[in-house]
């Protein structure tokens, strides 16, 4: 077993810029960050004993070259408490206010910044390190660099974007290797599915384009294309598949549903990835809001146990955000997790409709345990 629990809790911890000039942080937001080691407990009550998590970038490299780790190292302190490992995030989509993403200082100082806290997770904890350097870059390049509404709210650059962001990644897992050479690495990415519409054949070559577009920040790190980029197969140790409800749509036009008769079956793209790189998989992100929450949970579940049976070797699923936060524009209150807003001594009701639904997946994922798996999953797109 790769995590020490098959279901995995994740703490939202995006740290971007606004266009306003706004900083998000929601490690802050949700005052995960006072109530670290509460909040880990709290997973332990629910038989969660991995966590993803983050570190926030702005706050530790406020000069150039210089860190200041006290905002996470008592997250550290309080993971070991609790008995939580953790996967830590060092890149969620910010990066400090005087840094370019698209000047060569950018990778210099990721990489610097990776070793430097590679460095400090060592001193502080004997257990082997579960680091993700850069979660999407393939989200990351298209908000930030095609559809403009995500730092550095570029359009065109999408490209330029993506390869910096590699370049930033192999430099960073060099440096932690540097540091702990029994580290393992997780590259989170975005599954999609695109599908043309039926009344306009002439789209199936541009849609099918589009939904194989989605392997190639995950190519560029295993050096099947761009090898200039310094790609090399063993960047990929660990694969994080985020997938949500609206991941799948037609060409120029509206999502499409699991109620939808031409949805594609979650087992099969989760079977699709594996079948593409042959590395250990888990679904790094998946949830919903509101009442529908846990019903997303079992379908989610339902397609695992799909690919499980057919011999794909999913390792978990993580249910993304655990923690109820506000809007990244809007501040609204977001229910999308398994827990709510935090009182004044750190207590969080528990939506108790989720909660059920994972005890139930749980006691099905043990079913699992041990079972020998067999038999082909279709791959076809």
């Amino acid at each position: 077993m790769l995590f020490d629990s098959f279901f995995i809790g994740g703490f939202e911890c995006s740290s971007h810029r606004l266009r306003n000039g706004s900083r998000l942080d929601l490690i802050h937001a949700t005052r995960h960050d006072q109530f670290a080691e509460l909040d880990y407990r709290r997973l332990v009550e629910f038989g969660i004993r991995t966590a993803r998590d983050g570190i926030r970038w702005h706050l530790i490299e406020t000069e150039p070259y210089h860190y200041d780790f006290s905002c996470v190292l008592p997250m550290i302190a309080s993971a070991q408490c609790a008995g939580v490992q953790v996967i830590w995030d060092l890149f969620h989509y910010g990066w400090p206010h005087d840094l370019d993403i698209f000047s060569p200082e950018f990778i210099h100082r990721f990489s610097a910044l990776a070793r430097a806290f590679a460095s400090r997770l060592r001193s502080e904890t004997d257990d082997v390190p579960f680091i993700s350097p850069v979660n999407e870059p393939s989200f990351v390049s298209w908000a930030g660099g095609d559809a403009g509404f995500l730092n550095p709210f570029a359009t065109g650059r999408d490209g330029e974007i993506k390869a910096q962001l590699i370049r930033a990644s192999i430099a960073a897992i060099e440096a932690v290797w540097d540091e702990c050479p029994g580290a393992r690495i997780g590259q989170c990415e975005p599954a999609i599915h695109i599908i043309a519409d039926l009344k306009l054949p002439q789209d199936k070559e541009a849609a099918e384009n589009y939904r194989l577009a989605q392997f190639q920040s995950i190519d560029m790190l295993t050096g099947r294309v761009a090898p200039e980029l310094g790609g090399k197969p063993e960047y990929l140790d660990i694969l994080g598949i985020n997938y949500y409800c609206n991941n799948q749509w037609i060409h120029n036009g509206d999502p499409v549903y699991p109620f939808h008769p031409r949805y594609r079956p979650f087992r099969e793209i989760i079977a699709e990835f594996y079948q593409r790189y042959q590395r250990p998989i888990f679904v790094a992100e998946t949830g919903i809001e509101d009442e529908a929450r846990p019903g997303w949970l079992a379908y989610v579940a339902s397609e695992v146990r799909g690919a499980l049976n057919h011999g794909v070797p999913v390792e978990g699923i993580c249910i993304y955000p655990v923690l109820n936060h506000p809007g990244w524009v809007d501040d609204r209150h977001c229910y999308n997790g398994l827990f709510d807003y935090a009182d004044t001594s750190g207590n969080r009701e528990t939506f108790e409709p989720l909660a059920r639904e994972l005890k139930v997946q749980q006691s099905a994922m043990m079913h699992f345990a041990g079972k020998q798996m067999e038999g082909p999953l279709p791959s076809e797109a």
